[in-house]
């Protein structure tokens, strides 16, 4: 199965109420936004997604109400981020059963694995599965990189298709290109480097601001393809604070505060998390507010 790794992919937020539950409601509101935008996929329970305090009942309402929603327009892809490979496997099965196209894959959490163990969870979880996957490589914050060396060893796998760079080193988009030519999809991941990336030739974005903004986020990433480098630099620039709150640790709580201000989202977390108050989250306010008063024309 191929799976058309190009174009934005937003990384949603998962909605919940305020007694902590799933608010599909708002869920679908900001679904059929990025899908008006021109979204190119829909990643479920990534980071953004808060998929470490996701239940498997719920990961299935959220994969299934996506699908529906979507109704074949766009590839829904979940997430996995599991401790224990026999888990991961289960949890692909049971993507593939929910109607997910694929996989975004990370390595294993909790245990920094060397190379020989890295190849392997990856391998294992490819064999067993028939959806396309995206690696999702980010040794800033999960860890492990996967090294080209790694990818090497991987290309065997043909279901293995992209990856989601997210090392910061925006010249390994170079090296990616060099030494596999376009054996793999690269999709930026990181929302600061996005602008760059484009321009060393990455094949999309698993964007983050996006859930507020995915308007500016589709606009930018055609113009930069397009190469109409000026016109998108004027939208990078003006983006660039707002997408610097996905780069914190907070992030989450971050995106959703400006989701908020947008219309298109809550500020209700799960804990451990919990939303933003004082004077944090009026400096946040104020970068987001401030970003709403100069949005961009599009036109």
């Amino acid at each position: 199965m191929q799976l058309d790794w190009t174009g934005v992919f937003p990384a949603l937020t998962t909605k919940f109420t305020p007694d902590d539950t799933l608010d599909l409601s708002l869920f679908s509101k900001n679904l059929q936004e990025q899908l008006r935008a021109g979204a190119n996929g829909i990643i479920l329970g990534g980071t953004l997604g808060e998929a470490s305090v996701l239940t498997t009942d719920e990961k299935e309402q959220l994969v299934k109400h996506t699908v529906e929603q979507v109704s074949g327009r766009v590839p829904v892809v979940l997430n996995i981020a599991e401790g224990s490979t026999k888990e991961a496997i289960r949890q692909a099965g049971l993507a593939e059963q929910w109607g997910a196209k694929g996989l975004m894959l990370l390595p294993p959490m909790r245990y920094k694995t060397d190379h020989r163990e890295t190849v392997t969870w990856f391998k294992t979880i490819a064999e067993a599965t028939s959806l396309p996957i995206m690696i999702y490589n980010n040794p800033v914050d999960y860890k492990t990189e996967v090294t080209l060396d790694a990818f090497d060893e991987l290309q065997g796998c043909a279901n293995i298709q992209a990856v989601k760079e997210s090392t910061r080193d925006v010249t390994n988009v170079v090296r990616m290109r060099n030494r596999f030519g376009d054996r793999f999809r690269i999709l930026c991941g990181v929302d600061t480097l996005a602008l760059e990336e484009f321009c060393l030739g990455a094949d999309g974005w698993v964007a983050g601001l996006v859930c507020a903004f995915p308007h500016e986020t589709t606009a930018l990433f055609h113009l930069a393809k397009a190469g109409k480098l000026d016109e998108a630099r004027r939208i990078y620039q003006w983006f660039m604070p707002l997408l610097e709150l996905d780069i914190h640790p907070k992030l989450v709580q971050y995106i959703k505060l400006a989701e908020t201000q947008t219309g298109i989202g809550s500020e209700f977390v799960r804990a451990p998390r919990l939303t933003l108050e004082g004077a944090e989250r009026e400096r946040v306010l104020a970068i987001i507010q401030e970003g709403i008063a100069q949005r961009p024309s599009l036109a």
